[in-house]
Parts: structure tokens; sequence; C-alpha cells
């Protein structure tokens, strides 16, 4: 029953069309006769002034919990309430009068018990205290790379007035863009090439006193969460003793601006075999340090130059992502040349040629140039001829023939390579994470944690150093870039605080680098400044709960740990997990990986989510109104259930919604506690995951995949069918997909019958 310190009040609305479709005094009577709750009232409008009203309301009758059922909740965004007072909104518009007929049985018993599931969920909800460490939240940012990215990101924090640490493994700034001899143009009309612009930022950056540069150093150690991550630099070597420790500090977010590498050309077109075979990287080196083009091999002046696109790969693997630069550094290089001699010819051989944007103009005047020749062909072969040339062989050319060029060099377009940890081997981790606890127990289950355990650390390819029970670094996706949203929230990493900008994030270019790194400043900057206020990052923004930790239970099986998308828990020598509350998202990961229920936040808890589902009011068996309960991601499925009422679909009245954070959070034991009340049968939906879609907290509906098999295992201890319980994902755009699946399943339930356990 209702604690003596709360006050809830209910707030009925009748606009909408809900008075016309729902008896509300009798909703008024459960809230009020069932549950005792002091104040329910009606407001003829959940926005504007009966928003107003309401707060008026809250205020007068010194209420403290509030439960309003009227519009989705997703529509009060704009809306204050009074501090100090927890507010639930039931969606009775979009869940229930816009997608149910008015005026039946059955749509006001959905009506009923969605007030029955909020009224028990706000009984039982804690007054949020924001997370406060008992160290003060630093303010300053650490930059990790001094090329083009870091060095902006550095400028653009100072700039905002947070002091920056900028940390560069070489003796000097300016990364790749100060190897270059000249930019593509950045700027209308796109028709001459332009000054890189680094020796200018890099002045500024020495000059700026809110940046402190080091030089030939890199992370030795980082260690701490968001607001208290403390870093050890070390010696990067170039004139000082390796490894060496140069100083100590603590910082309250991180920028990894640490580029890309040139990627190894293939062995077919001679690349290391024969001197006159170079790469687009060192061409540059030529042009910029002598002044002019010369052969290596025997210095003599260039005059015709193959330029190969893709690093000239005639395997399609090769060609898995485009490297964005490429073509247009070979159009660039192919105007030195043009510009050193009106005589000299350069050939340019591609499959694909990509200029985004206004650099199509770029690629017309390189076009126009009599000079340059570019077709579409396969180059085949490169071969040393008897003038001490090279013969290149082209086929599948755009004339549809086979051609051979003589030339004094060849260039080949090497991609870019994010310069981050191993790939390999943090997809191996991530997949026996995945697999550790999939239908393991006892020593099988240790037995994968500790292969976990192992492969998170990839010695001799760390970049970052952190002390994360996950690994020394940001986890990465397929192509080594360490991302960790691609589609909603680009600039975030896997490690909150820890924000990935420039090349290795993504490939492209320096102008492009300059506008990425004023991002991830921006968002390092929101970090430290929602840190500091006890508040989560993206995707749950704003959000002050935290998980809370009954470790006195604890059995130091390690789920947890390894299940967590962010790396939020460390652990201590016995394997118990230890929170580093500023890293957390508040996903609820943790709680659903939670065999023995140990994990809860004051709104979000086990027992909170069962408490709902045993609130509503099942029938009996011979009633024939099934029940079943669905558990919707908040990122796109409860969403799409609201698109689907705003398009008045129907669908079943039989099934009971319940939002969750993510579908990773879902513990197992809500099957059971479901089962056990009544209901006929489960639907679990959640965000889309794989190549072209992302779960909004990455993994969280993939791990729910992956533990089908305990819930398939839970359903045989019952002696219930394995059908009782589906998985589905979706995007939101695929709203209409959702009564689909609550119709066919409540069809497959009448098929199967009634749970047996009803009415025990």
């Amino acid at each position: 029953m209702i604690r003596m310190e709360d006050k809830i009040g209910v707030f009925i609305c009748t606009g909408y069309g809900i008075a016309e479709a729902l008896d509300v005094d009798a909703l008024c009577k459960v809230a009020t006769e069932e549950y005792s709750v002091p104040f329910c009232t009606t407001v003829d409008s959940c926005e504007g002034p009966g928003l107003d009203s309401i707060n008026e309301a809250i205020e007068a009758q010194s209420l403290n919990k509030v439960v309003i059922a009227g519009i989705s909740p997703r529509r009060y965004v704009d809306h204050q309430f009074p501090t100090a007072v927890i507010v639930e909104k039931i969606a009775l518009r979009e869940h229930v009068v816009w997608c149910q007929p008015a005026g039946e049985e059955d749509t006001q018993m959905l009506a009923e018990d969605y007030l029955r599931m909020y009224i028990t969920k706000i009984q039982k909800m804690g007054f949020l205290e924001p997370f406060q460490p008992e160290e003060d939240i630093d303010t300053s940012i650490l930059v990790v790379g001094g090329g083009v990215a870091g060095i902006t990101a550095a400028l653009e924090a100072a700039a905002a007035g947070y002091e920056v640490k900028l940390v560069e493994k070489t003796a000097e700034l300016g990364g790749w863009l100060a190897k270059q001899h000249k930019s593509v143009p950045t700027r209308p009309p796109y028709r001459e090439l332009e000054d890189t612009g680094v020796d200018e930022l890099i002045a500024r950056v020495q000059a700026d006193p809110r940046i402190q540069v080091y030089t030939s150093a890199t992370t030795g150690a980082i260690e701490g969460a968001p607001g208290l991550f403390d870093v050890t630099l070390k010696s990067a070597g170039n004139g000082k003793p390796v490894d060496e420790a140069i100083d100590k500090f603590r910082v309250g977010a991180i920028i990894q601006a640490t580029g890309w590498t040139p990627k190894d050309p293939r062995e077919d077109l001679e690349y290391g075999k024969l001197d006159d075979v170079i790469r687009n990287v060192e061409l540059e080196a030529l042009v910029k340090d002598k002044g002019r083009i010369v052969r290596p091999s025997d210095g003599k002046e260039v005059k015709s130059i193959a330029f190969i696109q893709c690093g000239g790969s005639a395997a399609k693997e090769h060609h898995s992502y485009c490297s964005s630069i490429c073509c247009l550094t070979s159009l660039k290089q192919a105007l030195y040349l043009r510009e050193s001699d009106d005589d000299a010819k350069a050939y340019i051989f591609y499959e694909f040629i990509r200029t985004p944007g206004q650099y199509e103009d770029f690629y017309r005047r390189v076009q126009e140039d009599p000079g340059v020749f570019l077709t579409r062909g396969e180059v085949v072969d490169v071969t040393r001829n008897e003038d001490g040339g090279l013969t290149v062989t082209v086929r599948n050319t755009m004339p549809g023939e086979h051609i051979q060029v003589n030339v004094d060099l060849v260039v080949l377009a090497a991609g870019m390579v994010p310069n981050s940890a191993d790939g390999e081997a943090i997809r191996a981790l991530e997949d026996a994470k995945l697999k550790a606890t999939d239908g393991k127990s006892g020593a099988q289950q240790k037995e994968a944690a500790e292969k976990v355990e192992q492969l998170a650390r990839h010695e001799g390819t760390e970049i970052l150093n952190l002390a994360y029970r996950q690994g020394p670094d940001l986890p990465t996706l397929e192509y080594d870039f360490p991302d960790s949203h691609f589609i909603c929230f680009p600039y975030e990493s896997r490690r909150t605080g820890i924000y990935p900008t420039g090349a290795v994030r993504q490939p492209m270019d320096g102008l492009a680098a300059r506008e990425d790194a004023g991002g991830a400043a921006l968002q390092a900057i929101q970090c430290i400044e929602m840190t500091s206020r006890g508040e989560a990052v993206h995707p749950r923004s704003g959000d002050k709960s935290y998980p809370d930790f009954f470790l006195q239970r604890c059995t130091q099986c390690k789920r947890c740990t390894e299940e967590c998308p962010f790396g939020v828990l460390d652990e201590d020598a016995k394997g118990t997990p230890l929170l580093r509350a500023t890293r957390c998202r508040r996903c609820g990961v943790c709680m659903g990986a939670c065999p023995e229920r140990i994990v809860s936040f004051k709104d979000y808890s086990v027992d909170m989510v069962a408490s709902m589902l045993k609130a509503v009011n099942v029938p009996d068996e011979w009633d024939e109104k099934p029940r079943i309960a669905a558990f919707l991601c908040e990122n796109d499925a409860f969403p799409a259930l609201d698109l689907a009422g705003q398009h008045r679909i129907q669908f079943s009245p039989f099934v009971r919604v319940i939002p969750v954070r993510c579908l990773g959070s879902f513990n197992l034991v809500w099957v059971t506690e479901a089962i056990s009340a009544g209901y006929d049968g489960v639907i679990l939906i959640g965000c889309k995951y794989g190549d072209d879609y992302q779960c909004h907290f990455v993994k969280g509906s993939e791990l729910a995949a992956s533990r089908q098999t305990n819930v398939r295992e839970k359903l045989e201890q019952m002696s219930m069918e394995n059908e009782r319980v589906e998985l589905h994902q979706l995007q939101i755009s695929e709203y209409e997909r959702i009564p689909e699946i609550f119709n066919n399943f409540a069809e497959l339930i009448e098929e199967i019958g009634m749970n047996p356990f009803k009415g025990m």
C-alpha cells in the first residue's frame, strides 16, 4: 500500500475522444477504491492550459507522485512539472482509444489495467538523487592526437572556456595534413589548390593559454570515469627514454583524434618490389620535400604518372569501404604534375571516382585539363620496360579495349586505416561475451568468463591504455572504426566520456575533420556538464537514476561486467562488480543480465516491473479473454506503438504493454512472473541490429536474442510451450508491424490454448 510519506494523485484526461470511448468514472474508482489514491480528478487536456492546471493541483494538494492518464509520454517533452515530484504518464489516447473500438468492454479493461500498472509502479518508485562522487568533477579535456582533428578539437574546447591537455606521440603537431604540399580546394569555385592552413592552426594552439601541449608522448594509463579520469603520460621516445613517466593529471572527458595510417597496397602491383611504384602519401612527401617529382630509382624528373585508385587491388574485398579522400588526392596530385610541366601526362585508372558534394566541381576542373587522362579500367600488371620506365597494363577500360601505357611513375591510392585498437581481438572478445553465458552454467560459465578476461587484453596494440575490465581501448566496428551508434549518435563511443573524431572515427578529409572535431568538442563539454549534474548522456540524456548493486547476494558470475555495452563495471580480485557510476548510460543491461536480481534503479527494477505484471486483472480461463505481456524497447518499439495509434491501426485488446529501457534489460524472471500470474504469452520487441540498423544501447537487442536459450529452458521447466514467448526486432518506421505481431500472437495463443497456470 501507499507509504505515509507518499501522496499520489491521478489525473485522467477527458479530451481527444477519451471520455467518449471510456467510462472515466470507472477509471477513477480503480484509483480511489482499489488503490486508495487520495486524489483523482479529470482534466480537459494534457497540453497547454491543461498541464498548467495539473501543476496548480499538484501544488494545492501537496502531491509528490502523479499519474497522468492521457496522451503519450513522448508528448510532454517541453513541459516542466514541479520539482521533487515523480510523474508517470499513460498513453490512453495512442495505446487505447485510438487503436481500440470505443465503448467496448475489452477497451475499458485495457485502460483500467494500464491505470493499475502505473499506480503500482509509482508506488514502488523512489525519488531520484543525482549521483555525486566524493571528489569534485574535473572540467578539463584530454585530446589524444595532434593532427588537424585533435588541434581543432583543442581550439574549440579552449574557445568555450575549458582547459585542454593535447597529447601527440610524434615530435611535431600537424599529423598527415602537415605532410601535404597543398590541399584540395575547399571554397567556391573549387578550382585552385589551397594551402593546408595547418601552420596557422599549430601557431594558434601553441599560443592559447588554455591548451597545454605534450609532444613525443602517449597515454600510458587512463583510469577512472567521466569527470574523474586519471591520466598518466609516458614518453614516446624522440630523444627521451621510452615509457618514462612524463606527467599525471585528471580530466573530465577525452577526445580520441589518433588519425589514420595508409593501407598497404596489394603485392600484385609490385609495391615494395619496384622502386618507382609508390603510394599517394609518398608522392606527397616527394613534392613537399623537394618541390618537384622525381623517380625514386634514379632521381630522373617525372614526366608521366599512372594513378591507380583503390590501391589497385583486383580483389573485391579490398573495396569494403571507401576512404573518402583517395580520388581527390589523385586529382590533386595530377595537377601537381601538370603545373610543373605543360607536357607532362597523368593517367588515372579507377573502378569508381568519388568526389562528394561540391568537390564534384574540382573533378570537372581536372577533367578539363588536356594532360589528364581518366578512364575506368582494371590495372592487371606493372612491369619495368627497356628504357627504365614502367609499363601499365589495363583491361576492361571504358572504350572496351585492353591498353598499355608507359610512364615514369606509378602511384597507388592507398586507403585510410584508422589508428584504433586491434579490431580482430576486440571482435573475438565481443563474440566470446555473447557466448559466455548462453545456455551455460557452473564450470562451463566460469571457463567462458576466463576466456573473455583473457581476450580483453590486446597487448601491443593499445592506444588509450584504459584501465577497464573490458579492455584498454574503445570497442570497434567491423572495419576497426571505434564508433558507437552510427545512426543517431555518431560522435559517441562505447566508453562514456570518450569521443573519437576525425579519420579514426570514419574516413574524411581535412575540412571534414575540422568540422567533426568541433562536434566532438561539444560532446565532451556536454558530458562534463551533465556528469557534474549527476545526469546521464545519450540516449537517456538527463536521466538522474543510476544502478544500485545489492552486493551481499552477488555470486561473482561476471555476467554484468561482461555484458555491459559501455564498460561501466570493473571488478575486484574476487570478481565482484565495482560500479563506475559516471560511465553509466542507464540502459539496465546489467539488471537484465543478473540471475540473482541484485541490480535496480529507483525508478526501474525487476520487482517494479514484476509488480506491474501482477497488477493486471487476469480473467479466468472460461472468460476466453487471454492476457499477453509485451515488453517494448523505449527507443524504437514503444514509439512505433505510438505511431500505430496515431494511424488508428487496431490490434488485439488482450495485450498489455510495458516499456523497457532496452531489451537487454529484460530479466528472465519476468517470463516466470508473467506465466505464474496467468498470462498466456510474452512478446519481446527490441531495436533492429546488424549492418544497416543498430540498437540504441549497441548490444542490448542482440543480448536479448542470445538469452533466448535460457528463456526456452525456463519454459521447459514450467512444462510450457516455447511458442508462448516471441522475440522480434523492428525499427521505429515499421510501426505497422506492431499490430501484426500482436494480432498474430493472439491467434497463436488461441490455437495452443490458455495458460494452464491461470487461476492458480
